[in-house]
């Protein structure tokens, strides 16, 4: 029990641990949407506050600094005006009466240096902290000045001339705390939204993209619902027009391919078993009548053997014709390819139908080529497998005509672009129905079930051609023979 119950823990251990791997894996589409989404707004707000708060800074800082200004100069008519009174208590009781006009800055500080950058009049917050010398000079050459400190704390100073008693700097410094504490509110409402903005987005993000995926998560689920029995089911989502509908669509076709692919391979299977059981019944047969006698005359030996080797052959024609159509089904890629003359091809199964069949009569002839072209008859393709395919076309065309007296012609011309070999026979033909046929595996048209044959050769032809990027058609009247036409693209 303790080996079993470690088994059934670790097994519970390693689900735990792989079950948020996959939860990451489906909804990594749906979590990458939500935050694509929310850092593009976090981006855009975040550029859009930085923008207000800076904006809002430099405005209040300018209107701050202009009321400074505004204040150095009425200090400075203050001044002026307070020492033309004729004496002093006069003085003191204006300055007094007009400081409670002028005085509204927080930490405010007021100075009027005369031409000797002496302070002649202060106003306001008194400090020690001297005015640096260069200030006072660069307030002279520019006429005005202005030093922030910290942000918020602002000096100015400018210069104020008078006709009579010359020209005076004034230099005014305050803390602008008003700006300072609208700034500070203003960035707790910033970030405040921004925050509960990011927040609303990723879940409104969330949501919606839960949403927009949900037709796809039923596409996956009708997906995982079809087997190979059942090929014949197709995705509900191909109706609409949206990349997904488009998605289904194809897979629908996909679907559509397999599943003419798997009805194809089944009746391939089906016919080829049925193909091979015939030789093979026959050479059983001819074995176990051979067994049940004592003694045989050598003749009857013979008869057996001879019987039994014409099934052997027969039977090892429909093997290499089924490797045949194997190998032509294979990736192209996979085929070694290189340049063929088909005119140099083409006499060589004409050489190999002549041996097979000597009393059938092949006619070749050959089109003019095109000046322009440097190979003539020249295509890319795998020798072996063309030669499969003419021999099987021009053997078909002799077994189809054996008796009529008509030569079977083969014509190969060229256009430059494309190569065409067209043999025709005046044999016994094949009706419409038949003709559309001939591409399938181990179909036998009705006309031609008395003379020998698979019924592979055509459609390994139809795969080699297709393998080459070629054609191949079939033109057939009943009792008025057959016109076979392969054509390929040609190499310049």
């Amino acid at each position: 029990m303790l080996p079993a119950a470690s088994h059934a823990r670790k097994h519970r251990r390693n689900w735990c641990h792989f079950a948020p791997l996959n939860f990451i894996v489906v909804m990594s589409i749906r979590l990458r949407l939500a935050l694509q989404f929310t850092a593009i707004l976090a981006v855009t707000l975040l550029l859009f506050s930085v923008v207000i708060y800076y904006s809002t800074f430099q405005a209040r800082q300018e209107s701050f600094t202009e009321s400074l200004f505004a204040r150095a100069r009425v200090v400075a008519h203050v001044y002026l005006d307070g020492t033309n009174r004729a004496d002093e208590a006069s003085r003191i009781s204006y300055r007094r009466y007009l400081r409670q006009f002028y005085r509204t800055l927080p930490e405010e500080e007021v100075r009027v240096y005369n031409a000797s950058n002496r302070v002649v009049f202060r106003e306001g917050q008194l400090t020690d902290v001297p005015v640096p010398l260069s200030l006072l000079m660069a307030v002279r050459q520019a006429g005005r000045q202005v030093q922030v400190r910290n942000g918020f704390h602002q000096t100015v100073g400018m210069l104020y001339q008078d006709v009579r008693r010359g020209d005076f700097v004034v230099v005014a410094s305050s803390v602008d705390l008003d700006t300072r504490d609208k700034l500070q509110g203003l960035r707790n409402i910033l970030v405040s939204g921004l925050l509960a903005s990011l927040i609303v987005v990723s879940i409104g993000g969330w949501f919606f993209a839960g949403q927009a995926l949900s037709p796809m998560q039923k596409v996956v689920r009708e997906v995982d619902s079809i087997t190979a029995s059942d090929l014949h089911r197709r995705l509900s989502q191909a109706g609409g027009k949206d990349e997904i509908a488009h998605l289904a669509q194809r897979f629908n076709q996909l679907l559509d391919r397999l599943e003419i692919a798997f009805a194809g391979q089944r009746t391939f299977v089906r016919d080829a078993s049925h193909e091979l059981r015939t030789p093979l019944t026959v050479l059983i047969g001819e074995l176990e009548v051979a067994l049940l006698q004592q003694e045989r005359s050598p003749q009857e030996y013979r008869r057996v053997l001879q019987s039994t080797l014409d099934a052997s052959r027969l039977l090892k024609d429909l093997t290499n014709g089924l490797l045949q159509i194997a190998r032509a089904s294979d990736d192209p890629s996979q085929v070694p390819l290189s340049v063929i003359r088909l005119d140099e091809l083409l006499l060589q199964a004409h050489e190999e139908v002549q041996r097979r069949h000597p009393i059938c009569r092949v006619d070749l002839e050959f089109g003019d080529v095109p000046a322009w072209v440097r190979q003539p008859f020249a295509v890319k393709g795998n020798e072996a497998l063309l030669l499969s395919a003419c021999l099987n076309v021009l053997e078909n065309a002799c077994k189809f005509s054996v008796g009529c007296g008509a030569p079977v012609v083969a014509m190969l011309t060229t256009t430059g672009y494309h190569v065409v070999l067209e043999v025709r026979d005046q044999g016994v033909g094949m009706s419409e129905a038949d003709r559309q046929q001939v591409f399938v595996p181990f179909f036998r048209a009705e006309s031609m079930r008395a003379i020998p044959g698979h019924g592979i050769g055509l459609p390994l032809t139809a795969k080699i051609m297709s393998l080459h990027n070629g054609v191949v058609r079939v033109e057939s009247e009943l009792n008025q023979g057959t016109q076979v036409r392969l054509e390929w693209p040609a190499v310049g």
